[in-house]
């Protein structure tokens, strides 16, 4: 498959990788209306919103939601040359492939199976963000371009007055996702294609032709119409179904035949009976919004004129997560801007995560979405029946999980290290609930610590993946007084351990055993911090 090519590809193709484990640190005072208390770690019915580098939280929240995201939207900075406030949007050409590059992989790591991203771009970056995509997310799961009328206005010095941008989506399934994917109401003006001149009791309906393309003899029979007129099917044209279904049709009283009672044969089609709407590639401005409407929304919100130059109206996002997720699906961007993605998301139901980097985080994301807690009736809200509820927490980039010479960071607790061990050795998120262990082993500890509240401190067993048990010594998991805490493992320390008949692999600061008692029980031993994967 052909790939882009720029300077410093080879950089951007590897950062992030390189890019760092860090901690995400709460900052309880710009946290809001929780509906319990906080707990450690993300937490699988959080609201996050997170002020960082992108880069480096997308990594950060590779242990807790890797798989996990069903909708990722994002409004990246399109390179247009304009020096926007809130974002640098001037940036050279081969920068932009650089910054682009690496957060999409991680992205692409965060994506369920049944999920799709979706990204705004305009005609500056937008073919060549479509070839980057085509590679990191595969051609095959491209699902297509949408088209959305962002302007309604023309603008009279342009050569070609600009009216659209594009939404590139693609898909980790496109098959499956199409199955999961969820289709449009009608809205009024498609609604209104139906009507009811014959005041017809079961309400509003529109005539669908019997006749069909093309010949065929077994499709080709005569109707008779109400006044005696013999039918057949136009020229080289067969009628749609057989002769029985047509009387079907006719005993169900769905049979038409225009207002003269001669004409073509058809049949109703009721309202009532009408199916939702597969979403198509263009979205007008009508149905969508347009980007003076989201100026109207800001304005309305900060009561200033200091928004982004570029806000994105309620109703595109509330079109996309119509279609890509249903209510309690986690939906994530990571360049939040005004915070649109997470608002909408939390007035539709769902479950959100939003990154931005500036400190505008906190004078405008937090305060937007402290609003929605809150009830504000602007944007979608009285279209969704949106009386407010709910909470989000507030999170800052902390240091990165591992230091310079490769040791532990002293500020990483239990939690912290276990879901990024969990994740290095199965590259799946450390869940909330774990693997129970098999029939007929002991079940006496609760696991994982720190997943439930109060269960930090209990048990080391982090898990159970693919056959393999995984545990934790450290930061006296187990409570010992001797041995380093706990986290040596030794043999009385073993017999604590949660009992698992299969290969089990054991994390800790040392390792007291010899090699044939770790072969006996099936024990792989490894040290904290050096065989730690730290990327």
């Amino acid at each position: 498959m052909p790939t882009l090519n720029w300077l410093h590809r080879e950089q951007a193709v590897t950062a992030a990788g390189q890019a760092p484990y860090r901690l995400l640190e709460e900052l309880p005072e710009l946290s809001y209306s929780l509906p319990s208390p906080t707990e450690e770690g993300l937490g699988e019915r959080s609201n996050l919103l997170i002020q960082g580098d992108n880069l480096e939280a997308l990594k950060a929240l590779l242990p807790y939601y890797a798989g996990q995201v069903k909708c990722i939207y994002i409004d990246p900075p399109y390179n247009t040359g304009s020096a926007f406030e809130h974002y640098d949007d001037s940036l050279e050409h081969s920068t932009w492939l650089s910054l682009i590059y690496p957060r999409l992989e991680l992205l692409r790591d965060l994506l369920a199976e049944d999920g799709s991203i979706w990204v705004s771009i305009d005609d500056n970056e937008g073919h060549y963000l479509k070839v980057l995509m085509d590679e990191i997310y595969g051609r095959r799961n491209f699902i297509a371009t949408v088209v959305w009328q962002s302007r309604y206005s023309r603008s009279n010095d342009a050569s070609l007055s600009n009216s659209h941008n594009f939404i590139l989506v693609y898909s980790s399934n496109p098959e499956l996702w199409k199955k999961t994917r969820n289709r449009l109401s009608r809205t009024d003006k498609q609604a209104a294609q139906y009507s009811n001149p014959d005041n017809d009791v079961r309400g509003p309906w529109r005539a669908i032709p019997w006749d069909a393309p093309n010949i065929r003899p077994n499709l080709t029979y005569p109707i008779t119409t109400p006044t005696g007129k013999i039918r057949m099917p136009p020229s080289g044209r067969h009628w749609s179904r057989t002769e029985d279904q047509w009387q079907e049709i006719v005993n169900a009283g769905l049979a038409y035949f225009g207002k003269s009672g001669d004409g073509a044969p058809s049949f109703k089609s009721f309202l009532k009976d009408a199916p939702a709407i597969v979403p198509n590639t263009w979205w007008d401005h009508e149905e969508t919004g347009h980007t003076d409407e989201a100026k109207k929304e800001g304005q309305l919100l900060f009561d200033n004129d200091e928004i982004f130059a570029t806000p994105k109206p309620e109703r595109l996002l509330q079109r996309i997560i119509t279609i890509a997720t249903n209510p309690g699906d986690l939906v994530l961007d990571s360049f939040l801007g005004s915070g649109t993605t997470a608002a909408v998301a939390h007035k539709m139901g769902r479950r959100w995560i939003g990154v931005e980097l500036g400190e505008h985080a906190v004078t405008h994301c937090a305060p937007r979405l402290r609003k929605v807690v809150d009830g504000e009736q602007g944007g979608i809200s009285k279209a969704v029946g949106w009386q407010g509820g709910g909470g989000f927490r507030f999170f800052r980039l902390g240091p990165p999980v591992f230091q310079e010479d490769g040791r532990i960071h002293p500020q990483v607790t239990f939690h912290s290290l276990a879901a990024h061990i969990w994740f290095s050795e199965t590259k799946t998120p450390l869940p909330l609930t774990p693997d129970p262990l098999p029939k007929g082993e002991r079940e006496s500890h609760p696991s994982p610590g720190g997943r439930r509240a109060g269960d930090e401190g209990k048990s080391p067993l982090l898990g159970i993946h693919n056959g393999t048990a995984y545990y934790l010594l450290f930061n006296g998991i187990l409570g010992e007084q001797s041995e380093a805490g706990g986290n040596v493992l030794t043999h009385r320390l073993l017999r604590r351990l949660p009992e698992f008949t299969g290969p089990k692999v054991i994390y800790g600061e040392v390792c007291l055993l010899d090699e044939a008692a770790l072969r006996q029980a099936d024990i792989t031993f490894k040290k904290i911090p050096y065989q730690i994967k730290a990327g």
